[in-house]
């Protein structure tokens, strides 16, 4: 039954909008249509709007939640300590399937983010920002909103801005990963942790933050702390942006303030009244029961009292049809498929720990059920990134969510339900190395000058490949815009000067994996 959630879902919101204002008037605003909605939003000091943001209690909306106040403080004593200019980044990476709100944003009202990260560049002395961004449609509209603006990777502008493109992956959108695809190298977490705030893109001081936060910070700069306290709670105001999926019949984005019950939520998306769980914050999230759903508000700290998650705003309820440990099985092996494959623990605990979920689904018995416990707690702090950590955190949840379901696997029995697949996944066959907007370009060899290096391959394996005879082997086709800046470099770093660019033929499309093609293609 597995549907896969569509790039942008409905929007709804509850109460006044903030950061969907205009969606009921146009599908997406561009930047004539966003001042008239919002209006112009005048540049302020760091120290004021680090007090913005401290007023209003902005966090993170990535799944993190760390003080956005304190993360711009660090950057600016870190940038002012060193004596460079630090860099910004929107962090618009989305790859897990239950999540579609940065999505919505980036589509539809991309200025309001822009707005943000640039009110937060002009407050550092940045000279840089950069767009992470995982699919066709957000990249597209962060382009157009760029060239509305008429910001460009250009030099000699006051600010370059340029997009970088990340697969669609679980650990692609964690910040080390965004950080090491734009520094050029794969999106992947490195080995070694390092504060973004101190040493982030080009090893400058990096303020990383996600898509709604910036969208947010916008938000509160143009109607100052009192008004934006106007919607939600005292201690968390303003409003959240949540996906709401799984077992319902309308799966939405819905912009509501903090304080609103969740049932409340749940009803407007159509969830069955009485769930056998909800997952919440996604799938490195938490499950609660169906008395602990009734009673919680959306807000970081009521989910968190009865056992949830904020995360990064998914929440998933599963009815009474279907298999809760069949379901949670499903996103367990996709989280282990999902592993960056390079820290152990993570690369043969996850499989491991999915297979004994899967052993305890099919009558394993008790001593199969110890066994998941102890794989699950191995994994735990033994990553170069927070999956491992996540990924252990949602199946511990699970184990001590669902009981009556674990018992009734666990002697042999089974709980007499079929797996419907209400979890959202990629559609079978999906591959996250999607296709990218062409830029128009494409490389080419000068043979006479070509030496057989090899130094083009080792800088864009995605573009070139090595004949059998040590040259390069191109793919024929436009550059990837995502790829263009991997490209120049590899043409600049060419020994012998034989590779460059050159305009691509119109007729020519970009290919979704030009790496691969280019070892089936002549060269030039």
């Amino acid at each position: 039954m597995n549907v896969p959630l569509p790039d942008v879902p409905e929007v709804r919101v509850v109460g006044l909008p903030q950061l969907t204002s205009g969606f009921d008037l146009v599908e997406r605003l561009d930047l004539a249509m966003h001042l008239k909605v919002h209006g112009p939003l005048d540049p302020m000091g760091g120290e004021r709007l680090a007090e913005v943001a401290e007023s209003v209690s902005l966090r993170g909306r990535g799944g993190a939640g760390f003080p956005f106040g304190r993360k711009l403080r660090a950057v600016a004593a870190a940038a002012i300590r060193r004596g460079v200019r630090p860099v910004v980044v929107i962090n618009g990476s989305e790859g897990e399937p239950a999540c579609r709100k940065d999505t919505v944003l980036l589509n539809r009202a991309p200025h309001l983010i822009l707005d943000g990260a640039l009110l937060a560049a002009e407050a550092l002395g940045a000279r840089t920002l950069v767009v992470a961004v995982t699919r066709n449609s957000t990249e597209i509209s962060v382009r157009a909103a760029l060239g509305e603006r008429g910001l460009s990777e250009r030099r000699g502008q006051h600010l370059r801005v340029r997009v970088v493109r990340t697969p669609e992956r679980m650990v692609s959108g964690e910040a080390s990963a965004v950080i090491r695809a734009a520094n050029g190298g794969p999106a992947l977490p490195p080995g070694r942790r390092e504060r973004a705030a101190e040493s982030g893109v080009a090893g400058a001081p990096t303020l990383l933050s996600n898509a709604e936060t910036f969208a947010q910070l916008a938000v509160a700069a143009r109607l100052g702390p009192g008004r934006y306290g106007h919607s939600g709670l005292s201690d968390e105001p303003g409003t959240v942006l949540l996906t709401v999926s799984g077992s319902v019949a309308r799966p939405m984005v819905v912009e509501v303030p903090t304080g609103v019950p969740l049932r409340y939520v749940l009803q407007l998306a159509g969830a069955p009244p009485a769930p056998q769980g909800v997952l919440t914050g996604g799938y490195h999230g938490n499950w609660i029961d169906a008395d602990a759903a009734h009673d919680a508000m959306v807000s970081r700290a009521s989910l968190a009292a009865v056992g949830g998650a904020l995360g990064a705003g998914a929440i998933l309820p599963i009815g009474p049809e279907t298999c809760a440990i069949g379901e949670s099985l499903r996103i367990a092996n996709w989280l282990a498929a999902e592993t960056a494959g390079q820290c152990g623990p993570c690369r043969l605990g996850l499989p491991a720990a999915a297979g004994g979920l899967s052993d305890v689904m099919h009558g394993g018995g008790p001593a199969a059920l110890e066994a998941l416990r102890e794989v699950t707690r191995a994994v735990k702090g033994r990553g170069a990134c927070k999956h491992p950590d996540g990924s252990a955190r949602f199946l511990a949840s699970t184990l001590s969510a669902f009981t009556d379901d674990l018992a009734a696997h666990v002697l042999g029995g089974g709980c007499g339900r079929e797996t419907l697949g209400v979890l959202p996944l990629p559609a079978p066959g999906h591959d996250h190395r999607e296709e990218s907007v062409p830029s128009g370009e494409r490389l080419a060899v000068d043979w006479t000058l070509c030496r057989g290096h090899g130094l083009c391959a080792d800088i864009a394996p995605e573009l070139i490949g090595l004949g059998p005879d040590g040259y390069p082997v191109l793919a024929d086709a436009a550059v990837p815009t995502h790829l263009r800046g991997r490209a120049q470099r590899a043409v600049r770093r060419c020994p012998a000067l034989a590779l460059r660019m050159e305009a691509a033929p119109a007729e020519r499309p970009a290919l979704p994996d030009a790496g691969r093609r280019a070892l089936g293609s002549g060269r030039g």
